[in-house]
């Protein structure tokens, strides 16, 4: 790939974003440094016209063409039931993060009813990124406590907070244990709470 051009077909320019933001994060850094070893020339989409199609299919038929069957294979069944759905469960998202830029978190908290309460707030002390993490997940708790939710879903992209805030991992790091400890002693006001990792890219 090195030694030929490649050309990138798309709507936007992330490339040209990229190659010329004035102010880089260090993941952008990254992709910047990573890019410029290849000869990568932009080309805007084009439009591809309806009649072109039918003429590709028109010139170049199915050898072997088989009829669609309209026929339906449950015809038989009379209703489908829904899936089970906890009324009144609420979900919440959290994230935080602790880079050269500042410190920071996020929350989202959901009703049953997908109304969403979204917060965020800049943290104003050093912290490290799992620390950021525990701050988060303590406001997301916090905030589902004064809406009297009894019922909640917690969901972060932090394995190491999920699996401790499970039991499955033990929380070891002095600088953790304080959230850690103070966070079980608000789980004991929710009548069931659970905690899921997901990906970073779902979160």
């Amino acid at each position: 790939m090195l030694a030929h051009t490649t050309w990138l077909i798309a709507k936007t320019d992330p490339i040209k974003y990229i190659l010329e933001k004035p102010a880089l994060t260090r993941r952008i850094a990254h992709w910047q440094m990573a890019l410029t070893r290849f000869d990568i020339v932009y080309t805007t989409q084009k439009a591809i016209k309806g009649r072109v199609v039918a003429d590709h299919l028109a010139y170049h038929p199915l050898p072997d063409y088989q009829p669609l069957s309209h026929k339906f294979p449950d015809e038989n069944i009379m209703t489908i039931s829904g899936i089970e759905t906890h009324q009144d469960e609420w979900s919440m998202w959290f994230d935080g993060a602790s880079n050269m830029l500042g410190n920071g978190i996020g929350v989202v908290l959901a009703s049953p009813t997908d109304q969403c309460f979204p917060f965020s707030a800049r943290l104003g002390f050093d912290c490290i990124n799992n620390m950021a993490e525990y701050e988060a997940c303590t406001m997301g708790i916090i905030m589902a406590m004064e809406r009297q939710v009894r019922k909640l879903r917690v969901f972060g992209d932090s394995a190491l907070v999920i699996y401790q805030l499970k039991g499955a991992w033990e929380t070891r790091d002095p600088k953790l244990v304080p959230y850690h400890e103070y966070i079980m002693e608000l789980l004991v006001d929710f009548e069931s709470i659970t905690f899921q990792h997901v990906p970073r890219e779902e979160n």
